[in-house]
């Protein structure tokens, strides 16, 4: 337990559930060989060329919609859905005027999701949160009130820092982690006049920003469990442990240290019964992320105050990060280098206990791992709307089936079978 590291206000007495961020989104541009996977996606043997998504995602995605586009945005990632799935919250960078550079930060940003019956067909204006100069990052909702948001912040203009290992030779990606990035929540007026009309917006000490973590170390990418009492997240400490994972009782402001392995630990979300946590590790220390499950031990009062037992789901040559669960507690989506270090896609995979509906009875994990996306250029980021109907991410695809564009949201009906019967082995001899 290291709870005095925080000076935390407590949350007031609303309660606050799962919704949640994935670690900070980037794109880390590993050059490692890729080897055979143990319990993970095949390998490929190079930069695969642009597929025809239309066509190789018939089956697993449909009614694909672009949600932000290089009109407004430089480049945008990282979103979220509402836990009413009418908003999401979405950092980006807005598109510079003519002959000037994009801003060196990510800025928040919520916008309107448009629906036409349970089709999702776009989403509204974008509406900025963030203050001017700020460097943002993991953006949630309040799930009980979706015009309360949560997000890392600097709140101000941040000093510039990386963190060791994460930049590779010749790369031009940097992973910054500036030490003013704390955990802030806040009201967006858009949002509350719709969820409250003709309720004014509270005084500024409770509508305005407000900082959950006072500290000089690098606090993000967390998420809140069902009960909306604990928040997991991520705290960056000095080699060789890097990131470390704390829960915090967001009713007393304690914090304690829950996976503090050597190596970046980052990117939690509490499972769906809040009984495990995911999260991504380059435990090695080799710049190559793996996926892990834990699962957590409680005091009497219903703490978590560590882990019972840990689940490595990835064990290979290839960045694998942004682990989110699907609602049904039994699968993770992530995104993978493993088709190319130029061109990740986002897989599933099983993350089972063995005792949820569907379980078959044994814990499996790592297993029945499946390609989702076959797009060139980057898909990650992936999520799940409160049914996991929908799955949105990160994509350069455009609207042209074979060609890449910039960084910018999509979402799509998500109607792959979670659960597939093994097909019965083709004839080799049939047609002959």
């Amino acid at each position: 337990m290291r709870s005095a590291r925080w000076n935390v206000r407590p949350l007031n007495s609303r309660r606050v559930a799962v919704s949640g961020f994935a670690g900070t989104a980037l794109a880390l541009a590993a050059s490692a060989a890729l080897a055979q996977n143990v319990g993970g996606p095949p390998p490929s043997t190079g930069g695969e060329a642009a597929l025809n998504w239309r066509v190789s995602e018939r089956g697993i995605l449909a009614d694909h919609v672009q949600l932000t586009f290089d009109e407004d945005f430089f480049k945008a990632g990282e979103a979220y859905f509402s836990p009413d799935d009418q908003w999401v919250i979405y950092q980006a960078v807005a598109k510079p005027a003519e002959g000037e550079e994009p801003a060196p930060f990510y800025a928040m940003y919520v916008a309107k999701l448009n629906w036409s019956g349970d089709r999702l067909t776009g989403a509204g204006r974008p509406i900025l949160v963030s203050p001017p100069g700020s460097a943002n990052t993991c953006g949630w909702f309040d799930p009980h009130d979706p015009s309360r948001i949560y997000f890392g912040s600097t709140i101000g203009v941040p000093t510039e820092s990386e963190a060791p290992g994460f930049q590779r030779d010749g790369s031009k990606y940097k992973w910054m982690f500036p030490t003013e990035t704390e955990i802030i929540t806040m009201i967006v007026p858009e949002i509350w006049e719709v969820q409250h009309p003709g309720t004014p917006l509270p005084p500024p000490a409770e509508s305005g920003i407000r900082k959950l973590t006072h500290n000089n170390s690098y606090d993000a990418e967390g998420s809140l469990e069902k009960s909306g009492r604990f928040m997991v997240f991520c705290s960056l400490d000095e080699a060789p442990r890097l990131g470390d994972l704390y829960i915090m009782d967001l009713k007393s402001g304690k914090a304690n240290l829950i996976v503090g392995r050597d190596g970046y630990d980052g990117g939690p979300f509490f499972s769906p019964d809040g009984k495990r946590i995911t999260y991504r590790s380059d435990r090695n220390g080799n710049n190559l992320l793996q996926l892990f499950v834990a699962d957590l031990k409680f005091d009497s009062d219903g703490t978590p105050i560590g882990i019972t037992a840990e689940h490595q789901l990835t064990d290979n040559a290839d960045v694998n990060w942004c682990p989110f669960w699907h609602p049904d507690g039994r699968h993770l989506i992530y995104a993978t280098s493993a088709i190319s270090h130029f061109n990740y896609e986002v897989f599933i995979t099983l993350a089972d206990p063995g005792d949820l509906p569907g379980s078959t009875g044994s814990q499996r994990y790592g297993l029945q791992t499946r390609r989702v996306t076959h797009a060139g250029g980057f898909d990650g980021l992936p999520v799940f709307n409160s049914n996991g109907r929908y799955m949105m991410w990160t994509s350069q695809r455009t609207m042209n089936p074979t060609a890449k564009g910039s960084s910018q949201l999509w979402a799509a009906k998500f109607i792959m079978e979670l659960d597939p019967v093994a097909a019965t082995p083709p004839d080799p001899t049939a047609g002959h």
